[in-house]
């Protein structure tokens, strides 16, 4: 059984009015996601970006198809040449900048976009453990093809690990942390206002 994802309080019976909320809502989703990649928070051993953030937890609000729309939309926008992504700027962006190191992480934010969205429509995103649990598995899907990309375009006899996955791991903790109590407690709201 399909549970509801936070974007399904949403509906409506007209589906004029349910397109233009969806439309809507990728457009906002693009915005909150291009803003999240921006943001740096001071850390050691490297600053957290909110990108990651913004990607699980539109992938859990938004479900998995509204979801991937919404990421493929943030996506094109960036080969676009728009500067939306964290590393991106001036001199290094579109396809360029996609194509880069940064390029595996991408494809990973597509997949994590989608796997939070399935597990938040089977109820992941009601509890704290759940939503720890789905934001570890967003991470993996993340880190993966973005370590086989590095190692693909710089060889892997460099340090891969080094470069793409230990200095970020504190600051992905404490986002899964947000996250997973975030989510939950969204719901818990929700559901004392219905009563």
């Amino acid at each position: 059984m399909q549970n509801r994802v936070l974007s399904d309080l949403l509906e409506s019976e007209d589906k004029l009015t349910l397109r233009a909320r969806q439309v809507l809502m990728v457009a906002a989703g693009i915005l909150l996601l291009a803003v999240a990649a921006k943001i740096k928070v001071p850390m050691w051993p490297v600053p957290i970006t909110m990108g990651t953030f913004a990607v699980l937890a539109i992938g859990a609000a938004y479900g998995a198809r509204l979801g991937l729309v919404t990421i493929l939309g943030y996506m094109i926008v960036g080969a676009l040449g728009l500067d939306v992504f964290a590393g991106s700027s001036a001199q290094t962006f579109g396809l360029t900048y996609m194509m880069g190191g940064t390029g595996g992480y991408l494809v990973g934010y597509v997949l994590a976009t989608v796997v939070l969205g399935v597990l938040a429509q089977r109820g992941w995103d009601r509890s704290v453990g759940w939503m720890a649990l789905a934001m570890l598995m967003g991470n993996a899907v993340i880190y993966l093809p973005g370590l086989a990309w590095l190692g693909q375009l710089y060889g892997w006899d460099k340090p891969i690990l080094q470069w793409g996955l230990t200095p970020f791991l504190i600051g992905d903790v404490i986002k899964l942390a947000l996250a997973a109590v975030l989510l939950p407690g969204i719901w818990k709201l929700i559901d004392r206002a219905r009563g």
